[in-house]
């Protein structure tokens, strides 16, 4: 039976780059974000993860769904999906890593290759719409 791993990520692009992180003992960049608690909506994991990784505040209010994305997951067997329900938004605070982020990095299209499945079919979209390099 194949594995589905829930998470919701934080698309933020400037300057036409998006917003990446590298976890402590990981070999890839993700878009930051993480795995849904149970009973945890969209919002309250978005806002959660990007508390816990980035040390800032994701504004509720203007969380905008930019689409949800699945793909194999990364470091897994075959047949284990992500699936990533992926969101805009402000923000308040200063982006600060957290003790588990080793990296924070602002990405562009050529940079595809240093992430997972599903984030390249991300990058792919942005680049698609124009907003990213």
């Amino acid at each position: 039976m194949p594995t589905v791993i829930d998470t919701v990520a934080w698309v933020h692009v400037e300057n036409g780059r998006v917003l990446g992180t590298r976890s402590r003992e990981k070999d890839v960049y993700y878009i930051p974000g993480g795995k849904r608690e149970n009973g945890e909506s969209d919002l309250q994991t978005l806002l959660r993860e990007v508390g816990e990784e980035l040390t800032v505040s994701v504004l509720p209010e203007t969380a905008v769904h930019l689409g949800t994305y699945e793909a194999q997951a990364h470091g897994h067997p075959d047949g284990v999906t992500v699936r990533m329900s992926c969101y805009t938004g402000d923000y308040r605070g200063t982006l600060t890593p957290s003790n588990e982020i080793a990296d924070v990095v602002w990405l562009t299209h050529a940079d595809r290759n240093s992430t997972p499945p599903v984030d390249r079919l991300v990058l792919d979209d942005l680049r698609a719409r124009g907003e990213l390099s």
